[in-house]
């Protein structure tokens, strides 16, 4: 834990950050305007200011991880296209290194009783990072109706892959031979290991139609 004194710049930044620092440390509930004020070397009131309560400044921070993950789901679906790998599993891979790299981030961002989701913007913001899914599962199904069901959820399908081996990765839940590993080598053993699994069960590795 570290104070820190307020000059300029960016308060709404400095305020979040502190917020970041305080779930880190593995306790969310202990966000508050006041603590996160103190950590920014501000007076109390500034946080009402900007975000006017508590549910509020946990809203702002869950949309910064939102507009992160969003942005590194981009990068890695752009960069596996320009080398000809496939899109989905970079951005899989991308997925859970956000959530191992940004705890914070991940903890609060899917924590929906804290937030105020009706905060003007954050349901776009929010909404943002899962489009970017669907674009890539959509681009698999080139033949498919910009609407069609299937298409939703087989990228809910895929978002609880990776959301569920991140969770069990950061809680410690994994097999001793599977936590182990490097990240990159285990989630992507993982995802890989999957796909074959469902095709031994006479199922897509990627979404179909199903009659």
């Amino acid at each position: 834990m570290r104070t820190r004194t307020y000059h300029h710049g960016d308060l709404p930044a400095a305020l979040l950050e502190a917020v970041d620092e305080i779930v880190r440390e593995g306790d969310i509930n202990a966000v508050t305007l006041r603590e996160a004020a103190r950590r920014a070397g501000v007076s109390h009131a500034a946080p009402a200011h900007h975000f006017g309560d508590k549910a509020g400044l946990l809203t702002a921070y869950a949309a910064q991880g939102f507009a992160a993950l969003r942005e590194r789901l981009l990068r890695a679906g752009a960069e596996a296209e320009a080398v000809g790998d496939p899109t989905l599993a970079a951005m899989g891979l991308a997925y859970i290194r956000f959530a191992v790299e940004q705890p914070g981030h991940f903890a609060v961002m899917f924590r929906p009783e804290l937030l105020d989701e009706d905060r003007p913007g954050f349901r776009e913001i929010c909404g943002g990072a899962f489009a970017v899914l669907v674009d890539a599962v959509r681009a698999l199904h080139s033949d498919r109706d910009e609407g069609d069901p299937q298409t939703l959820l087989a990228a809910t399908g895929a978002w609880s892959i990776v959301h569920g081996f991140a969770t069990l990765w950061l809680e410690g839940n994994l097999p001793e031979a599977v936590r182990t590993l490097p990240l990159h080598e285990a989630a992507g053993g993982a995802l890989g290991a999957f796909g074959e699994t469902l095709r031994a069960m006479g199922l897509p590795a990627t979404p179909s139609e199903r009659p």
